[in-house]
């Protein structure tokens, strides 16, 4: 029997520094988005999309594309953003999109018709559906709907705040999606998690490994809580704990 690939490394980053420090620290993939602490990740601006890919060329930036904080359940307004922002992603050079949309109510799953928009926006490039899935209890179901629409990859936490709590769904699927889909486990991953996310065969390990930064705004609006930042030592060791678990 043929050796399994080494998972993939992907580190989501905010700005062309954490880009730069993320890959010279052993990142094979970057996810990009901004107010990652914050929101989770929103969409970034086209200027910064376009100075991490000047600035990292070689390295596949898959670029977040979430319009607004809160749930996964759009309005057609809000679905017709993410289709020109996926389009104008691709349009600079992106490697693939990361995206998400849920149907009205739990049990509803998938939003199939937005995300067959968004797939159709991404013209061939790689699309990855973000934890909106974690939201959803059919993991098998839900993995069939992605899987036909075309999706690449799942991120997924196993439907627990940090992944490293989420190991039984996780495995479960990564079993379901036999080999159809990628899975990529991320939500709150340190580099401790890894050698046992490593050891249920997932696809891709993601994680932010950010470190948080005292900033104020000031009477401006921008708020004290600060922002956060890549930290490459962070990335490194989960870096050499992915190595080491393969």
């Amino acid at each position: 029997m043929p050796e399994r690939a080494v998972p993939v490394l992907e580190v989501a980053v905010q700005d062309v520094a954490g880009a730069l420090a993320a890959v010279a620290a052993g990142a094979d993939r970057l996810e990009l988005c901004v107010a990652l602490g914050a929101t989770g990740g929103l969409t970034p601006s086209p200027g910064l999309l376009e100075a991490v890919l000047d600035a990292v060329p070689g390295t596949g930036v898959h670029v977040l594309v979430r319009p607004r904080p809160g749930g996964f359940r759009y309005g057609d307004d809000e679905v017709d953003v993410q289709v020109r922002d996926v389009r104008a992603a691709v349009a600079a050079g992106a490697a693939g999109v990361v995206v998400g949309a849920l149907a009205d109510g739990r049990a509803s799953g998938v939003d199939q018709r937005a995300l067959a928009r968004l797939v159709v926006a991404a013209d061939g490039r790689e699309v990855t559906f973000h934890r909106a899935f974690d939201v959803l209890d059919d993991v098998a179901g839900t993995l069939d709907v992605l899987a036909a629409a075309g999706v690449r990859r799942v991120l997924t936490s196993g439907g627990a705040a940090r992944a490293g709590d989420g190991l039984p769904r996780l495995a479960a699927t990564v079993r379901a999606a036999a080999g159809r889909i990628e899975v990529m486990a991320g939500g709150g991953v340190r580099p401790d998690d890894v050698a046992a996310l490593v050891g249920l065969g997932v696809d891709a390990v993601h994680l932010s490994a950010s470190v948080p930064v005292a900033d104020d705004g000031g009477p401006g609006g921008g708020g004290t809580q600060g922002r956060t930042a890549t930290d490459p030592g962070t990335v490194a060791q989960a870096r050499q704990a992915l190595d080491a678990a393969s």
